[in-house]
């Protein structure tokens, strides 16, 4: 149980931090920093396979 807790929560604060980086993307992309795009979309993308990893552990 205490495993399942855990990554149960490790999987809401992923979701919030991609939802604070697509925030944060939006922002730089409308001040034009394609540095700072780039780097959250590639933040994006991990913090998304990182959670479906999870989630896959999860299901186990």
């Amino acid at each position: 149980m205490k495993r399942k807790k855990r990554l149960e929560k490790g999987i809401e604060s992923i979701k919030e931090q991609i939802k604070i980086h697509k925030e944060k993307l939006n922002h730089a992309i409308e001040n034009e920093n394609e540095e700072l795009s780039k780097y959250y979309e590639k933040d994006i993308s991990r913090l998304e396979s990182e959670e479906k990893k999870k989630e896959n552990q999860l299901k186990k």
